[in-house]
């Protein structure tokens, strides 16, 4: 399977890509208007990829088709995870990536973001890929299949730049989720760059703006 995608570029001759994953039953449109915030003018002319994930019935909503980069078999994000799902999505995002390397941006110079599911995607492929990425980008999500991550861990990316925000607020992913994804994450040596919000299930501006200052930061 190839995914359909939405581009944009701020320049002529994109020197960095940063690839986004949008959330559960949304496209690659959710996301676009985010990006448009963003000044990274002085990292130079930057790709965004937004694509359309994949379509599957969603367990918890009651098998309705949607978008899902996996489903969702239950509240217990934890003890039920559809790891089919995880993985045959991991090999929908590393074929993104290797559409980008093969158009010429350097592996160090590409970030994997996501919101929700999407952030999922980026830590499940993302710590896994061969090569060293230029960041990870985690929005409203979770670390997924934790148990099983120090063992398929990509060394190459041991010491990837990771950004992870939540809210406060999040009725859909409880906040001690992401805190112990967090935790995880930094247990295994990762350094992770915590923000919280006083918001629910979304983004804020003041989100935007330290994500901003990051995407500068690993991209500089």
């Amino acid at each position: 399977m190839t995914l359909e995608t939405i581009e944009i570029e701020t320049g002529p001759n994109p020197t960095a890509s940063i690839i986004v994953l949008h959330g559960l039953g949304a496209d690659g449109n959710d996301f676009v208007p985010v990006a448009e915030e963003f000044d990274l003018s002085s990292v130079g002319p930057v790709r965004f990829v937004f694509p359309h994930g994949p379509t599957r019935p969603v367990t918890i909503n009651g098998g309705h088709v949607m978008r899902a980069w996996y489903d969702i078999l239950g509240t217990d994000l934890a003890r039920r995870e559809d790891e089919a799902g995880l993985r045959e999505s991991q090999a929908l995002v590393e074929a993104l990536i290797a559409s980008e390397t093969g158009r010429g941006i350097k592996a160090a110079r590409i970030v994997l973001a996501g919101f929700s599911q999407g952030c999922a995607m980026t830590f499940m492929a993302g710590l896994r890929h061969k090569e060293r990425l230029g960041g990870l980008l985690g929005m409203s999500g979770y670390l997924p299949l934790a148990d099983k991550t120090a063992a398929e861990r990509s060394a190459a990316n041991a010491d990837v730049p990771i950004f992870q925000a939540h809210g406060t607020g999040d009725p859909v992913i409880a906040m001690s989720r992401a805190v112990a994804s967090r935790d995880a994450l930094r247990a295994l040596g990762y350094t992770v760059d915590w923000h919280e919000y006083p918001m629910q299930h979304s983004v804020c501006a003041p989100e935007i703006a330290d994500m901003n200052r990051w995407l500068l930061r690993v991209l500089g």
